[in-house]
Order: structure tokens, then C-alpha cells, then sequence
């Protein structure tokens, strides 16, 4: 049976990775909530922008959003989340959330490339930051998952 409470302050001292370690994951930490709140931003835009558009004609006018936008934000999210994906992969070894992001990168990247002010574009897109953002929250829970596993302890 694990248990956390019977450990003692030098025992958790010695499981405690090195302050480089720490300030390694607190920055990585950062990537993946960066990472994350851009695909969340990118969902609201896909989503809400074009309903509040059709609600608000005048709006549409007064916000022009050029097309080339969309490739700023996949310029924005390819390093943030592959190094971010990379890093967690390094830190808890699993596979499977690189490979969802790389996909949910790939669909972002089909929309907005080739799929631009088409119909295509939104489904695509969306379902490349769900992917994505998916991704992301995997990589974060299972970084931390690694890092509290060798605090713990066998009794």
C-alpha cells in the first residue's frame, strides 16, 4: 500500500528532483497552459466569431480579420506545442499525446492551409484544436503523474 503521510522531510528531500528539474517542468508547465489556452482561443474563434458576425453584421465590418491570421496562429502553436509534446514526452515517456498533437496540428494546419475560406475550413480546424487542446491536458496530467511517482513511497 502507498502512503504519502508517512514519509519524513529527509525522505522527501532525497525524492525531490533537483532544482533544475523543478524549473524545467514549471517551464514546460507553462508551454502546455500556453499551448492549451491557444487552442482554446483558436476553438472560440472558429466557433464564436462567425455567430456573433451573423448575429452583429456592423461587428463584421468593424473586426476584418485577415485570412492570413489563421497561418499566424499555426505559426504560434507549431513550436509552442512540439516543444511542449517533445519535453513531456522526455519527462514521462508515454508515446500517444505527442502523436495526438502532431494529428491535431496536422488537421489545423490542412484547414488553414488548404482548406482556407472554404467549408472545410471550420470542421478541420476545430477538430485540430480539440485534438490539440486534448493533447495538451494529457501531457500536463501525465508530466505530473511522473514526477509525483517517485515521491511516493512502498510500505
Amino acid at each position: 500500500m502507498y502512503h504519502l503521510a508517512s514519509m519524513s522531510l529527509s525522505d522527501e528531500m532525497e525524492t525531490m528532483p533537483p532544482r533544475s528539474a523543478r524549473t524545467g517542468a514549471m517551464r514546460d508547465d507553462w508551454l502546455d497552459r500556453a499551448a492549451l489556452g491557444a487552442s482554446l482561443l483558436c476553438l472560440a474563434h472558429c466557433l464564436a466569431l462567425p455567430l456573433l458576425f451573423a448575429a452583429l453584421p456592423v461587428l463584421a465590418r468593424l473586426l476584418a480579420i485577415p485570412e492570413s491570421f489563421h497561418l499566424w496562429v499555426l505559426v504560434f502553436a507549431l513550436p509552442t506545442s512540439g516543444f511542449a509534446l517533445f519535453s513531456g514526452r522526455g519527462a514521462h515517456g508515454a508515446l500517444w499525446p505527442l502523436a495526438m498533437g502532431m494529428s491535431g496540428l496536422g488537421l489545423m494546419a490542412l484547414g488553414a492551409a488548404w482548406f482556407g475560406q472554404t467549408p472545410g475550413e471550420t470542421p478541420l480546424t476545430v477538430a485540430g484544436s480539440l485534438t490539440l487542446a486534448a493533447a495538451h491536458i494529457a501531457n500536463w496530467r501525465l508530466r505530473h503523474g511522473a514526477s509525483r511517482r517517485g515521491r511516493i513511497t512502498a510500505r
